[in-house]
């Protein structure tokens, strides 16, 4: 690790160590506890905290100061642990971060009704850092929360239905990880006043930064080590899941190959046993190196966005986080 990428990740362990310290404050004290402390289960359950952490930087990209948004970062984190909570009810998912999901841990109505006050208690956040232009900063808002619904009920769709498109799954991934990400750069860039050309610049970092952030998600899930990525390597062929390594598998099998992925979708999955059989014929039709390219693609079109800004920290540390994210193993 040279000693710039020292100093940025240093930068980015000490603002997230914030950011949680102000999630673990948010609710202390608040009542009726059977509401709240469900609330402070999920919001103290770790993870990468990538997109307050986006919301920091991307003011920092046009002269803002972190400390003017530190609400805002907390509020996008808030809403990510809603669409968490509700997503593991949907997908009757057991775990959550190596910890039981919300649902299991306490029932599915408090689950729910935690979920309904997050996304309350993210807009009641945000706007104490909205100064300015109020009504398009919560709308940019509003609409993030629409898209991951959008994307979320994409998803659910998508696990009914025989044929999906490569070019809709790019559809569902954009609506569910990649607008999420938009949002929050813009956000951040918002709150400090900036509107125009550096808020496109900055939200297509995001979004394409996004969309290269869950195609390596799903090539995780099968070149990845299992006690660094944190789930089974493998779990979402078990699942049956339409990741973009599964239809671009089935985009380029012929004849028996071909037999056996249509083979995945009417099982709605595999054994376990059978993990190592898929991921061989993944590297067999060249899907591994496909994927490695649409990360590359994606990234790359990040970092372009980026060229029209002024040099400064906080471009630096976009740049920085851009690469760190194309090479992580978890």
């Amino acid at each position: 690790m040279n000693s710039r990428s020292g100093k940025y990740n240093k930068i980015y362990r000490t603002e997230i160590s914030k950011i949680e310290k102000r999630l673990s404050l948010f609710l202390k004290g608040k009542e009726p506890k059977s509401l709240y402390k469900p609330c402070s289960y999920i919001l103290n359950g770790g993870g990468k905290r990538l997109r307050p952490f986006l919301v920091l930087i991307s003011a920092q990209a046009v002269g803002g100061r972190f400390r003017d948004v530190y609400n805002g970062a907390v509020a996008v984190e808030i809403l990510h642990n809603f669409t968490l909570a509700h997503d593991d009810i949907m997908d009757n998912s057991p775990k959550r971060r190596g910890r039981l999901a919300l649902h299991k841990k306490y029932d599915v109505n408090t689950a729910i009704l935690a979920g309904d006050n997050l996304i309350a208690l993210a807009y009641d956040c945000l706007l104490k850092d909205c100064k300015n232009n109020v009504r398009g900063i919560v709308s940019t808002f509003t609409h993030g929360v629409i898209e991951v619904c959008e994307g979320q009920s994409l998803d659910k769709d998508f696990e009914l239905r025989k044929n999906v498109s490569i070019s809709e799954y790019q559809k569902m991934i954009y609506k569910k990880t990649a607008a999420l990400a938009e949002m929050c750069c813009s956000i951040g860039v918002q709150l400090c006043g900036v509107s125009g050309k550096q808020i496109k610049a900055v939200s297509n970092y995001g979004k394409n930064l996004g969309m290269a952030f869950q195609i390596q998600d799903d090539l995780l899930d099968i070149v990845g080590e299992e006690n660094q990525f944190g789930k089974t390597i493998g779990s979402d062929l078990v699942e049956g899941k339409k990741t973009y390594l599964f239809l671009r598998a089935l985009e380029k099998s012929t004849s028996k190959d071909r037999t056996e992925l249509i083979k995945v979708i009417k099982q709605k999955g595999i054994s376990k046993s059978e993990i190592d059989k898929y991921s061989n014929l993944y590297f067999k039709l060249g899907v591994i190196k496909d994927a490695e390219h649409e990360i590359v693609k994606y990234t790359k079109l990040a970092l372009k966005n980026l060229s029209s800004l002024k040099d400064s920290e906080g471009k630096n540390l976009m740049i920085w986080l851009a690469t760190a994210l194309i090479t992580r193993n978890k």
